[in-house]
């Protein structure tokens, strides 16, 4: 199979989708891989390294697109590579669909085979090429709230862990899955006051036994939400229906509760978010104020720390890119349930509904689409 890695265009993107020992891999079992110029340097690894690794370098995207068999990138196409894209070529990618209607709309038009990191999920109901992302998001999440705090960055002037004698913050994270328990963690390693809200009275009993004692659990209905986010100082989204839009938790009313200069780092807006007010912000101008509340809505969050991230999501890629690129991308879905749960689309058909319920389009079974 020919492979082609694409540089980001996304704004701020940094990451690479296949490390130089990706390359190494895929042509040790005799595919062939293109890659286009300066697509991995932003994430620290040169044009030169993916050339000794078996690599052809290609000047311009619109070649890779026009010759590739599967296209490998970190986040979903843009409306410029939407013309690029051919009938029946694989991409292999975060597409997040539900919160794009242009995207859907435009991948139905061009027939392609659209495999989505976000929804690949093993028998567990676990999502290996989400969870490293939502790790690293996680992590930053109370990093970018802490610094939003301070007041020269229009916050309320408060340390996160606060100092002996004055009271820490109060941070409050609702979803106790891979994001929260990450945000958790480390905001409460810089000495917060933590409280996980989450629906899942089973997942709150392992949250009270594993996280530090700062950290509190707390059932997720609307009376607990709008009691927490009146205290929170910091409000973190990390929602996830695995395909669909994120559930709307904190309307526009409810920010009239919140403390002037409190921060919202919503992490499930890549997903739609899942607080009313946030929209997709970029890392160039990451911020935005509603009411007085500083809302921060990067949907690339990982994007800023491209060396470690591109190592994560490649770690977990890799080996679903060879098997596809091994098998074909129609025996690798039927062999494999984790890559057919990943199949989001093929030949003008949504096969994943969760995407097809989020616009009210038609959804096709994965074995209706295949030959």
């Amino acid at each position: 199979m020919l492979v082609g890695l694409l540089k980001e265009i996304k704004p701020n993107e940094n990451r690479v989708a296949l490390l130089p020992a990706g390359v190494e891999l895929l042509a040790s079992q005799g595919h062939k891989v293109i890659v286009e110029k300066n697509a991995g340097l932003a994430s620290g690894f040169p044009d030169e390294l993916y050339k000794k690794a078996g690599a052809k370098i290609i000047d311009n995207a619109s070649d890779i697109y026009a010759s590739a068999d599967m296209i490998m990138k970190v986040k979903e196409p843009i409306k410029p590579e939407y013309k690029l894209i051919r009938k029946g070529q694989v991409l292999f990618t975060y597409f997040h669909f539900a919160a794009s209607k242009d995207l859907t709309d435009a991948m139905i038009k061009s027939e392609a085979v659209c495999i989505a990191y976000e929804t690949v999920q093993k028998g567990d109901g676990s999502l290996p090429l989400l969870i490293p992302m939502s790790e690293v998001a996680g992590r930053m999440a109370p990093q970018e709230g802490a610094k939003h705090l301070e007041k020269e960055m229009g916050g309320r002037g408060i340390l996160l862990g606060g100092v002996p004698g004055v009271e820490p913050a109060d941070v409050i994270v609702l979803g106790g899955g891979i994001v929260g328990q990450n945000a958790a963690r480390i905001a409460a390693g810089l000495g917060a006051r933590v409280t996980i809200l989450d629906s899942n009275l089973q997942k709150l009993r392992y949250l009270d036994d594993v996280m530090p004692k700062n950290v509190l659990t707390l059932a997720s209905n609307p009376h607990n939400i709008r009691k927490s986010i009146a205290r929170a100082d910091v409000l973190i989204g990390a929602v996830l229906i695995p395909g669909a839009k994120a559930p709307k938790l904190v309307t526009k009313d409810l920010l009239k509760d919140m403390k002037e200069g409190s921060v919202i780092v919503d992490v499930s807006v890549d997903q739609g978010g899942c607080i009313e007010t946030c929209h997709p912000t970029t890392h160039e101008n990451p911020t935005y104020v509603v009411d007085g509340v500083i809302h921060y809505c990067v949907a690339n969050m990982p994007g800023a720390v491209p060396f470690t991230s591109t190592i994560a999501l490649t770690n977990a890629t890799l080996p679903y890119a060879l098997q596809i690129a091994g098998s074909g991308w129609e025996k690798a879905v039927r062999i494999n349930k984790e890559i057919g749960l990943g199949l989001n689309m093929a030949h003008g058909k949504i096969t994943y509904k969760n995407v097809a319920e989020a616009f009210g389009l038609e959804y096709t079974p994965m074995e209706e689409v295949l030959d």
